[in-house]
């Protein structure tokens, strides 16, 4: 059983639409959720939840309907965007003892390990805290009610690259937890660091849905010269691009047999700009 599944989400607004979206998660492992501003990860995520209400599809945590489920549900997930930012002046105590109060299974124990982990001090305020230390808040929030899956909508961004591998390092740790972890991001570097999977989603439809290893061996980036942009090897180039030195086009791995100079592997960076490109 997947710890989440969704089939044929739809979501239509006047200048947009979620199309048919499905993919499924499997404990223990990270998902990337790829896709630039305004292609739908964010609606995407707020349907799961419920903030936006689906025209249609099926969304199941755990095997179980959302609507049905709600509360049962929100005790195993749990929700972590850019950072925390209300109560911006209440003691990050206070937050938490309001906070617990919504969980039946709320562990005091490991929230003082978590926060001893992270090296929060509760005594701050939201507003003390610097934008990588109000993810990891968030997360010590997620992890002490023992949530077996987090959505996490974009936690890297705006963080310096220090916090941000720092963040992926716990990441990664979670896993050996069995933690199942859907991270949204446009940061592409950060999930060729973690993920396992990679969901792909352009103007609304899923472009793709692959473990990671699969999905970039599928691509090439070939950098090339006027002379040498064929007639023949023109209709295989996706997205091609102007370079300092020429140009730069991502190439499907099973069209460059017999290309044998300027071939390297492609990246998700990579594939996203090219793709983008088309």
């Amino acid at each position: 059983m997947s710890v989440l599944a969704v089939n044929n989400l739809r979501k239509k607004y006047d200048q947009f639409e979620l199309d048919n979206v499905s993919f499924a998660l499997e404990q223990g492992t990270i998902t990337g959720f790829i896709g630039r501003n305004g292609a739908g990860k964010t609606t995407t995520l707020k349907a799961l939840l419920n903030f936006v209400h689906p025209d249609g599809g099926e969304i199941l945590f755990f095997g179980k309907g959302f609507k049905a489920s709600e509360f049962e549900i929100k005790q195993r997930i749990g929700f972590v965007s850019g950072g925390i930012n209300y109560y911006p002046k209440k003691k990050i105590k206070t937050i938490t003892a309001t906070t617990r109060r919504f969980y039946e299974n709320w562990d005091q124990q490991a929230y003082q390990l978590y926060m001893k982990r992270f090296e929060l001090d509760e005594n701050k305020t939201p507003d003390e805290l610097s934008e990588g230390m109000k993810v990891k808040y968030s997360l010590v929030l997620a992890l002490s009610h023992h949530a077996e899956l987090l959505i996490l909508d974009e936690p890297t961004s705006g963080l310096d690259p220090v916090s941000r591998d720092d963040l992926l390092d716990i990441f990664l740790g979670l896993l050996q937890e069995g933690i199942t972890i859907l991270f949204s991001t446009h940061i592409t570097s950060d999930l060729d660091k973690c993920a396992d999977n990679i969901i792909y989603i352009q103007k609304g439809k899923v472009l793709a849905n692959s473990d990671m290893a699969s999905f970039l061996a599928q691509y090439k980036v070939l950098e090339f010269s006027d002379e040498q942009l064929t007639d023949d090897l023109r209709p295989k180039l996706i997205g091609y691009k102007q370079t300092k030195h020429g140009y730069r086009a991502l190439i499907k791995a099973t069209d460059v047999s017999h290309i044998n100079e300027n071939v390297t592997d492609a990246d998700l960076e990579a594939i996203m700009i090219h793709m983008e490109k088309e």
